[in-house]
């Protein structure tokens, strides 16, 4: 055991848990140290039967990746202290719920009661983004970087965004704000999950990038960040990738023309393309607002592990005694 490990002993371990479309991600943690690492596909395991049934294979692959975490904690010797999850879709935190999450199949989900009856500590849940951008914020706040009025969008399987107004992050009256994702910027567009046609997300999250671009014939076994690095070779995924920046765009010109943000932070997966995407999304964003100063567009300092960092972050402040920190006002931008 190390040393960082020792100094701990008399803590128990957190457990985060980063639920996405594609994958679930974990890891357990005493104070600083991270004791294991987990990824499971959403979709992978097979349908329970007991109390968690009500959430599907999503809540059995939370269910494995807990359950993995928690043995390797114990084989070290801590017991489970909390467990804190971030998932897409539209989140109650203080009620524990998930209103409802299209990629996921879930509606009115009870995931704080159901997980905390079967591992008996508490739980915590935030929507995937707002969790992230508390990582984000962490993180530009010890670089010295303004979190005063940003937007931060992760772009993975979905697409949302998290709204800092007044260095507050904003819910929104049912818990919906910053759903970027699903603002229509085509209209009679392609079909997206939630519904609608010609959303955000049905062109510029990383799974409709994959579709798009095979679905045109496209040739590159591999995922969205494989056919983003041969956009200067490949013309398939240079046009898949033209439509999917342009979508993108569209979105950050209508949050940059209602809340006027400094920044607009860009994370997940697909945000590690660094200038590949920042430099034409700038080009498309300005080109939507001539009549006006475009905010600034960077990439997350947090990286694309912001949603787990948020959801450590969220399970430590669970197995605290003092008050859980403050996940956003419920204030419509």
């Amino acid at each position: 055991m190390s040393a960082a490990v020792g100094t701990s002993e008399r803590h128990g371990a957190v457990v985060a848990v980063d639920v996405g479309g594609t994958t679930v991600k974990g890891m357990v943690r005493v104070g600083d140290v991270v004791l294991d690492r987990v990824v499971v596909p959403t979709f992978g395991a097979a349908p329970v039967v007991d109390a968690l049934a009500a959430g599907g294979p999503a809540l059995a692959a939370i269910a494995a990746v807990v359950d993995r975490l928690a043995a390797a904690a114990a084989r070290a010797g801590h017991p489970l202290a909390a467990i804190g999850l971030c998932t897409p879709g539209v989140v109650d935190s203080p009620a524990g719920t998930v209103v409802v999450a299209v990629n996921l199949d879930w509606r009115d989900l009870p995931i704080v009661a159901l997980l905390g009856d079967r591992y008996g500590v508490p739980v915590a849940v935030a929507h995937d983004a707002r969790a992230a951008a508390t990582a984000e914020i962490a993180a530009r706040t010890a670089a010295g970087r303004d979190v005063t009025e940003l937007v931060f969008i992760p772009i993975g399987t979905g697409i949302s965004a998290s709204l800092v107004v007044d260095g507050r992050l904003v819910v929104g009256a049912a818990g919906g704000a910053g759903e970027v994702g699903h603002v229509c910027v085509r209209p009679g567009g392609e079909q997206c999950t939630c519904g609608q046609r010609g959303c955000v997300e049905a062109y510029a999250s990383a799974r409709n990038v994959a579709r798009r671009y095979r679905e045109a014939g496209g040739t590159i076994d591999g995922g969205a960040e494989d056919i983003v690095a041969a956009v200067d070779t490949d013309p398939v995924a240079a046009a898949v990738w033209a439509d999917a920046v342009d979508a993108l765009a569209a979105g950050v010109a209508i949050l940059a023309a209602v809340l006027d943000p400094a920044v607009v932070v860009v994370g997940g997966g697909l945000g590690e393309s660094g200038e590949r995407l920042l430099a034409p999304l700038r080009t498309a964003v300005d080109a939507r607002l001539g009549w006006r100063p475009s905010p600034r567009i960077e990439q997350s300092l947090a990286g694309a592990g912001a949603g787990l960092a948020g959801a450590a972050l969220l399970a430590t402040a669970a197995a605290a005694p003092a008050p859980a920190p403050d996940h956003g006002t419920r204030r419509n931008p």
